[in-house]
């Protein structure tokens, strides 16, 4: 098959690439060229923007196209013109997230929960209020322009090794070294994850098949916690004494401690979006690896991955001493 995808050199989209080339495919990869050289040079690389430079397209036809990097409808839109929707550019994948569906979501969610309001002016800039609403309006356009054999994949936080935003790899590396571990806020909030080169082969699984729909892609099935996920991930990368001490999030919160400082932590916020049913995905053939291998294959990967905006070991032990002196 000739696939093209959106994207293609970063995270998810290089997991997707890196599937669709071990399974034998033609593969064209349209992005800015801010990768390292030499990645992929089986593949065919179009260097552009896509917000300015989908001509670079042409009048070619593909049998699939993959887009992991829409974020606003006119992206989608866009899209759809320069290849003519499915005429040109075959089946269409969308890349989304469950951060589509109105908060309050009950444990065990399927695909079709009430989705995050979308009334109103369309935001023209992505923040954390506009980022579910305005994916919803990637599907719909998705399913206007590119018609009902549209395959809409729904994940939570993406793990495993290239990951740029180092979210999950923070927790990984921060539990490998050891000593006392800041937990943050409640350790029953729900939380999934999957690993991108298990998405990634499943969604090229699909492509090939011709599969359409929307699929939730996480993992594990819910009840799974963010305590779950931290005792895990010390069960396997923990050294002997490492404990973890949940601080509470209105402390956190005066201490100026976000998601962002604390990666995956919800903030005290509405987390229900993290448990979501994955049984049509599973029947649809996913199959996520273990966890816990997924934690030892990013250790051994990403052992010195570290992201600016994490709470530093300093700040993290005066966090701490402050909890345990209030």
């Amino acid at each position: 098959m000739r696939i093209l995808i959106i994207g293609g050199t970063r995270f998810v989209g290089r997991h997707i690439t890196e599937a669709a080339l071990a399974a034998g495919h033609e593969v064209s990869l349209l992005h800015r060229g801010l990768t390292g050289p030499g990645l992929f040079p089986e593949a065919e690389h179009l260097i552009a923007d896509r917000d300015t430079g989908l001509e670079v397209l042409g009048d070619r036809r593909w049998d699939a196209t993959v887009d992991v990097s829409a974020y606003l409808p006119s992206q989608v839109g866009a899209l759809a013109d320069a290849v003519a929707g499915p005429e040109r550019g075959g089946r269409y994948v969308f890349v989304s997230t469950t951060a589509v569906y109105a908060a309050g979501q009950k444990p065990g969610f399927t695909e079709d929960a009430p989705l995050a309001a979308t009334g109103g002016p369309v935001p023209e800039t992505v923040t954390g209020e506009t980022y579910g609403p305005l994916k919803v309006l990637c599907e719909r356009t998705a399913a206007e322009r590119f018609g009902p054999g549209t395959l809409v994949v729904r994940p939570t936080y993406v793990i495993g090794p290239h990951d740029y935003t180092g979210r999950f790899t923070y927790w990984v590396n921060r539990i490998a070294r050891g000593g006392e571990v800041l937990a943050p806020g409640d350790p029953s909030a729900p939380i999934q994850v999957i690993d991108g080169r298990d998405m990634a082969s499943w969604v090229i699984a699909m492509v090939e098949k011709g599969g359409g729909g929307t699929f939730h892609a996480v993992s594990p099935p819910p009840p799974f916690t963010f305590g779950d996920m931290l005792e895990q991930i010390a069960a396997e990368v923990a050294p002997a004494g490492t404990t973890l001490t949940w601080v509470d999030a209105d402390f956190l919160h005066a201490g100026g401690q976000d998601g962002r400082s604390l990666p995956l932590w919800g903030g005290g916020g509405d987390t229900s979006i993290n448990a979501a049913d994955p049984a049509a995905a599973r029947a649809a053939g996913l199959d996520p690896r273990p966890f816990r291998q997924s934690v030892r294959e990013i250790r051994a990967a990403e052992a010195d991955h570290t992201v600016e905006t994490t709470v530093s070991a300093e700040r993290e032990a005066e966090i701490l001493a402050a909890w345990h002196a209030r």
